[in-house]
């Protein structure tokens, strides 16, 4: 398979390099396609096993809202926090627990289910690929329910898929009010394939550099990286256009969405990204404001579930208050006048 830098890291010296404290992402390796002969593009034969806290699993959602799917493809979600020391499976495992309490709220989170999609009623994403004889536990996962099989691990591929064969798959929105977030024409697909590589490498990826590296040069590095980036699409967009590409919704604000969506309220202290907010960036905040008040945007994710699902792992398990100045988020995202501030 050939390597696509925005979709995977490289992975050369790996262990090595994990040794030293730079992080360095996994390959995800459940890469069937919906299309192929085992995989046909039918209404409700697919699932979704996702976490509202994981930026990867949030292009998923996002994708399933804005492309009309979430009649057609059903989902699970995750508790934010993994299983703890003392669960019989062990530690740092991604668990459907819908009774479980978050700290944050002192409730239950209602977004969170019972595993569905495999019949099984399972507690563990790890159990979903155990059946396959798999030893990976990520989500996003889709999942065949008519074949019993995972189709695919890998979030760009998974919304690429979905957006090919959203009609086929059952859309509620009719093609000609559908957004195409990956247009069939060579030229929009070069420059969104461009823009991805660049925001997987500098900010996707480069947020989890910088907040999970242990090597001050490795996080200098990634920081300096992402804050260039921001600047650059902040200049991108003072031209005016509405979106990266231009007028139209496509697959690279899909991509950069989730992680700008995390910076002001969680990646700014959890991630180390204390060089600036999103606030800071007129352009690009008024970017990520127009894409929150894009139909099915708002509702594929939740601040409640990543505040619990970052803060919940780090070492005292102590999940901050803020921020609240000039607004609680994500009420801030409906305020783009908020950069002039």
């Amino acid at each position: 398979m050939t390597k696509d830098v925005s979709v995977q890291e490289d992975q050369t010296q790996a262990t090595e390099r994990r040794a030293r404290g730079e992080f360095v992402r996994g390959i995800s390796n459940f890469r069937h396609a919906i299309g192929d002969p085992d995989f046909p593009p039918e209404p409700g034969r697919y699932h979704v096993f996702v976490a509202l806290n994981c930026p990867w699993c949030h292009r998923v959602t996002l994708a399933r809202n804005v492309l009309g799917l979430c009649d057609s493809i059903t989902m699970d979600v995750a508790f934010p926090n993994r299983t703890d020391d003392d669960d019989p499976e062990g530690p740092n495992l991604w668990e459907f627990a819908p009774d479980r309490i978050a700290t944050l709220t002192g409730n239950a989170l209602p977004e969170c289910t019972h595993e569905t999609g495999t019949g099984k009623g399972l507690r563990l994403v790890k159990q979903i690929y155990r059946a396959e004889g798999s030893e990976e536990q990520s989500v996003p996962i889709l999942f065949d329910k008519v074949a019993g099989r995972i189709v695919n691990n890998e979030s760009a591929e998974i919304i690429r898929m979905l957006d090919a064969h959203a009609e086929a798959l059952g859309s509620t929105i009719p093609n000609s009010e559908r957004v195409r977030l990956y247009p069939d024409q060579p030229a929009p697909q070069q420059e969104i394939d461009a823009l991805n590589e660049l925001v997987y490498t500098t900010i996707n990826n480069g947020a989890y550099k910088a907040g999970f590296s242990s090597d001050q040069a490795v996080y200098a590095a990634a920081f300096d990286a992402y804050f260039e980036t921001l600047a650059a699409l902040d200049s991108l967009l003072s031209d005016g256009r509405s979106f990266l590409t231009g007028q139209d919704f496509t697959e690279a604000d899909l991509r950069l969405f989730p992680t700008l969506y995390r910076h002001d309220p969680v990646y700014y202290v959890r991630m180390k990204l204390n060089g600036a907010q999103i606030l800071c960036y007129p352009h690009l905040w008024r970017w990520l404001c127009r894409v929150h008040a894009l139909p099915g945007i708002a509702q594929a994710g939740s601040l409640i579930h990543c505040r619990q699902g970052y803060f919940g792992r780090s070492w005292n398990g102590v999940v901050p208050q803020g921020p609240f100045k000039p607004m609680k988020y994500p009420e801030a995202y409906y305020h783009p006048q908020l950069a002039s501030i």
